[in-house]
Parts: C-alpha cells; sequence; structure tokens
C-alpha cells in the first residue's frame, strides 16, 4: 500500500511538516512496511517556505536584511527547492507584522525593501524561479521600497533619484512618479509566482488601505493618504490595469509591484505550492491520500490547501481523507474528492489538551484509521 501524506499545518499548533511526521508514525503503528510519501504543504502563507523545502529535500538559507522599519535588521530564513533552480521566499520573513510590537505599528513608516533584498539574494544566487507568498505584511508601501532594494531606479517629484541606503516607506508613496524597469537588474532574469489568496485590488473601498491599514496601525486619516497615494502610484507610472487585478492589495500592495514592475503572475497559493512539489505525479501511483488540517470546514474547500488536494486526489481517483482537530459535521463534501474526514479529538476533549497532545493525537488518529481500512497490507 502506498500512501501519500499532504497535510496543510494545524494552525497555533503544528506545522505541516510535524503534521506530516504525526501522521507517519501513526501509520507505521498499524503497518510497519506501508510506503508513505510525506509531502507537507501550504497555501502560500505561513509555513510555506518549511512545507515546501521538506516536500523537495531543499535546504534553508538565513540572510541579515532590513525589517519591517528602516533602521531595523532580522535574520530571514527563506529556502532553494531541491530542484536547486526554485527559490521560495516568505515576505513576512523580512517585513511582517509580526516582526513589530504592536506600539510599533505604522504603515506610514514601514517598507517592503527587505523583502527585496531577500529576492536579490536568490537571484545572485542563480536562481531562476522564485515563488514570494505575500501574507502577513506590516506594510502599505506599494512594493515601492522592494523595487528600489532590487536595483530598479526609483524617480521622485522633481526628478529626484532614491538613495540605495534609504528605505522608502509608506509615507513616501505620495512623491514616487516613476518606477523603471528593464535596466539590467539580476532580479529582471528570474521568472517570479506571487502566491496570493486575496482577491482585493490596489485601491478603492476594497483596497490595501482601506481593508487592511487599521490592522496594521493606520488612522483614519492615514488610510485615506495612503488610498490616494496608491491610486497615484498607479496613475503616474501607467500601470492603472494592474492595479485592477485580483491581488493587486495584498501585502500592501506588494501583490501590484510584483505584477507591474517585476512581470510576475498573481496566483492562488495552493496551486502554487501543488505545483512546485509535482503533487499529482506523486498521487498518481498511490493508494490513499491523507490531509488535514487544524479546523475542516466549508472555508476548507474554498481555495484552501486541503480542498486543493482533494480536488487533484479526485481527477486522478485516489480515495481521500481528512485528519483535523476539528470537523463541522455540517460540511457536504460529498462529491469533492473527500472520502472521509475525522477529528483527532473527542467530543469531551478539551481544547488546551487537544492542542498540547496534538502530535500523539494525529498520530493515534492515523493509527486507527489504518487499522480499521479493509484489505490494508500485513
Amino acid at each position: 500500500m502506498r500512501i501519500v501524506v499532504a497535510p496543510d499545518k494545524f494552525k497555533g499548533c503544528l506545522s505541516a511538516v510535524e503534521v506530516s511526521r504525526a501522521i507517519e508514525i501513526g501509520l507505521r503503528r498499524a503497518v510497519s512496511d506501508v510506503h508513505i510519501d510525506c509531502c507537507p504543504m501550504a497555501d502560500g502563507g505561513e509555513g510555506t517556505v518549511e512545507a515546501l523545502v521538506a516536500a523537495t529535500g531543499g535546504r534553508f538559507i538565513v540572510r541579515r536584511v532590513t525589517g519591517p522599519l528602516p533602521e531595523m535588521k532580522v535574520d530571514a530564513r527563506f529556502g532553494i527547492l531541491g530542484d536547486g533552480a526554485t527559490a521560495v521566499i516568505e515576505m513576512s520573513a523580512a517585513s511582517g507584522l509580526s516582526l513589530l510590537r504592536a506600539d510599533d505599528r505604522d504603515p506610514m513608516g514601514t517598507t517592503t525593501f527587505g523583502t527585496g533584498e531577500l529576492l536579490m539574494a536568490a537571484a545572485e544566487m542563480g536562481i531562476s524561479r522564485i515563488i514570494l507568498g505575500i501574507g502577513g505584511s506590516a506594510t502599505i508601501d506599494g512594493g515601492v521600497g522592494c523595487a528600489q532594494a532590487c536595483g530598479l531606479p526609483v524617480i521622485l517629484e522633481g526628478g529626484e533619484t532614491v538613495s540605495p541606503g534609504e528605505p522608502l516607506v509608506g509615507a513616501d508613496v505620495h512623491r514616487v512618479v516613476l518606477i523603471k524597469h528593464g535596466r539590467g537588474s539580476v532580479i529582471e532574469r528570474v521568472r517570479i509566482e506571487v502566491a496570493c489568496d486575496v482577491t482585493n485590488p490596489l485601491c478603492g473601498d476594497d483596497g490595501a488601505a482601506v481593508v487592511y491599514g487599521p490592522q496594521k496601525g493606520a488612522t483614519a486619516k492615514q488610510i485615506h493618504e495612503l488610498d490616494s497615494a496608491l491610486m497615484q502610484l498607479a496613475r503616474r507610472t501607467g500601470k492603472l490595469d494592474q492595479a485592477k487585478l485580483s491581488g493587486a492589495g495584498a501585502a500592501g500592495g506588494l501583490g501590484f509591484a510584483m505584477a507591474a514592475f517585476f512581470g510576475a503572475t498573481l496566483k492562488s497559493g495552493v496551486e502554487i505550492v501543488m505545483d512546485a512539489v509535482h503533487l499529482r505525479d506523486r498521487l498518481k501511483s498511490a493508494d490513499l491520500c491523507l490531509s488535514g488540517e487544524g479546523r475542516f470546514d466549508s472555508q476548507s474547500l474554498r481555495g484552501k490547501t486541503v480542498g486543493g488536494v482533494a480536488e487533484i486526489c479526485q481527477q486522478i481517483g485516489v480515495p481521500c481523507i481528512v485528519l483535523a482537530g476539528t470537523v463541522d459535521q455540517k460540511v457536504d463534501f460529498s462529491g469533492l474528492g473527500i472520502t472521509a474526514a475525522y477529528s483527532i479529538c473527542g467530543e469531551s476533549t478539551a481544547l488546551e489538551e487537544s492542542i498540547k497532545n496534538a502530535a500523539e493525537l494525529i498520530s493515534t488518529a492515523a493509527e486507527n484509521l489504518l487499522r480499521s481500512m479493509p484489505g490494508k497490507p500485513g
């Protein structure tokens, strides 16, 4: 029997890699010689680097770069996949909201410069493809800091060229009149795919500033100023079409910048991850797929990891069983590629206990599942 183990993280509890290991331990308790292919998954957000490196036999790289604040330095980790030609970067490692204290959150003063430094670090290693996850940002700088760090000339009002050593922040966006590309930066030969699951455009009532500004510390006045500045940026640079793209408003407009100035494509995060780990090929010879996440509900089937895995399983004809911390029994997953969904917890198990013992609960659930299956080996 060959089983592909392809779970997402159990958020706030275990990473996708840890969940995969726990499932494998349980399966081997049931059948010691079962063939297990661990393929930890992600949707482009937190945990994507770790999952992809583990699933492809890759390696980690650490670089000291600019943090969300221009004067801040952080040690940011990114991954090189097993093919040696693809890098995977989470912008939150350099420009993430979680890197700031609550009283430091102010998108007028934050920058994506450090994310650009990570892109350049990968490009200078000879990487030909970058997967960039853009969730969890502390920024609303329209990606101008990132462009600046990548060596794209950024021109301000009055023809002033930005100094490469002074990162641009949200408050500078209204001063930008032009961002040049095609000028020979090493980043321009790299194909970039942006893992983006939000659909917001750059500006307006559904845009980066209005929707995400409050959680990043912006006042009502700042939200208005930033939204106007982002619209002006798109207009001045001749990139109004890119400003309307689904996902352009992700990460404070970094989605816009990647499409407008880097020629990047914005795609569903789970689709990018499934392609990068060659999930379809790995499932073709499988007898069963086990996926999972912290909570399985209706949202799981809408562009999330479990839904994406189940869709491929359905296309290939491989049974897909979901193990989750909790399962919404109201979800109708019939016809969606999911054979069954089980909670790892008993009805009387307290939440705190479930989190503390999650790995063992997952192992036990996987063990019991395989023991109860008809026709299993051994």
